[in-house]
């Protein structure tokens, strides 16, 4: 079984930790192999004084639906500690937040793709650490999806947001520990940085062969089915197809009450993507896009994921869609993630380029060729901060 940096401090505290005054930043997925919690875990410490918790985007509980639904400051029901919300007035935290703590711990599962959020709350407590003089410390979990396989093309710095601060392809391979490693060295951040590695964990692993129990880490997360679809379909965000949110398979199932599934199918076949299959689907979305009425669409069923790219996938559907329904289909319009003039499909692709390309009916291989040699490179570079081989 895979070892996680949560349960490495458990069971020997190193000395980076003993006798300083913690935060933790963390939700309801931060729990070790028998679904204790960290915050639990360290209240219980004795030469750990934890202080104050943060939340990320969806609350301290996941409960938070959807972006821009912000979650507010709290304070812990059960260890009667400040909680501070850092996706409500706010996405950094408050400097005024650091006056009692010596060091951040981070607990947060990633789903290892760009887009989730987590990453870019993580990078921005790391700079008011460094401004702060407050250590870091990353207690590092399994990227879900492996780290082994990369997909998409790397974020373009015109289209920072919090979906994407750093040029960073879609699907990473990377874990959390990894990326703070990476961000450090980007952004030359003065900061003292410590990971707390797992045991165990080899990047050929996808979640399901660590041994570890899968604690949904957002609302629209609820199984790893979904984080393996997510790095392509996460784009339907941008766009007036449903991706599922309001059904009980959010991002595997998609569609619109004007698709032509026989027609999409019978050209994405045609293409001969591996690693997949098309099931059509019909359903009813109780909230969100296209709430009440019946959706057109698919379920993905990946059938072999060492051969499957999602974010390929998802933008030659969107291709196909376009070819099909000109007239139908739409980039859904702003705000999107608090930002309200660019794209929110732009801000998630990451590269108004393959955007434009999608809206042109490229196939899939004229589009993945957009991105192979600077995915090619980041694969080196990346090389550097790798703490698993």
């Amino acid at each position: 079984m895979t070892v996680t940096g949560l349960e490495k401090i458990a069971t020997d505290l190193p000395r980076w930790l003993k006798g300083r005054r913690a935060g933790l930043l963390c939700n309801q997925a931060s729990v070790d192999s028998r679904l204790n919690h960290a915050r639990h875990i360290l209240a219980q410490m004795p030469e750990v004084e934890l202080q104050a918790v943060f939340s990320p985007q969806h609350g301290l509980f996941a409960d938070k639906q959807d972006n821009m639904q912000e979650s507010d400051h709290c304070t812990d029901p059960e260890l009667g500690l400040p909680v501070f919300s850092l996706y409500g007035e706010r996405r950094e935290p408050d400097p005024a937040w650091f006056d009692n703590i010596d060091i951040l711990l981070i607990d947060l599962q990633d789903v290892g793709c760009r887009v989730y959020t987590y990453i870019w709350t993580m990078l921005l407590c790391m700079r008011i650490c460094a401004r702060c003089r407050v250590a870091t410390g990353i207690l590092d979990r399994p990227n879900p999806l492996g780290g082994h396989q990369l997909e998409g093309n790397l974020l373009r710095d015109t289209l920072n947001s919090f979906v994407g601060l750093a040029p960073v392809p879609m699907r990473h391979g990377m874990t959390v520990g990894e990326l703070a490693g990476y961000f450090k060295d980007l952004e030359k951040l003065d900061l003292e940085l410590h990971i707390c590695r797992m045991e165990g964990w080899k990047r050929r692993m996808y979640f399901n062969d660590t041994g570890l129990p899968w604690v949904w880490p957002s609302p629209n997360m609820p199984t790893l089915d979904t984080a393996s679809v997510y790095p392509g379909q996460v784009v339907l965000e941008g766009t007036n197809l449903s991706e599922g949110r309001g059904t009980t398979r959010p991002f595997e199932v998609f569609g619109a009450p004007f698709l032509d599934i026989a027609r999409i199918g019978k050209q994405v076949s045609a293409w001969n993507l591996q690693g997949f299959t098309l099931r059509p689907q019909f359903f009813e979305p109780t909230f969100h896009k296209w709430k009440g009425l019946t959706c057109r669409g698919f379920q993905i069923h990946v059938t072999d994921p060492d051969n499957f790219d999602s974010f390929l996938v998802t933008l030659a559907l969107l291709s196909a869609v376009n070819r099909i329904h000109p007239e139908e289909f739409r980039w859904k319009e702003p705000p999107y993630e608090y930002e309200f003039e660019r794209l929110p499909a732009d801000l998630i692709i990451g590269n108004t380029a393959v955007r434009k390309a999608v809206e042109q009916g490229r196939p899939p291989e004229e589009l993945g060729e957009m991105w192979n040699d600077e995915l090619e490179e980041f694969r080196e570079a990346r090389k550097k901060w790798l703490l698993y081989r």
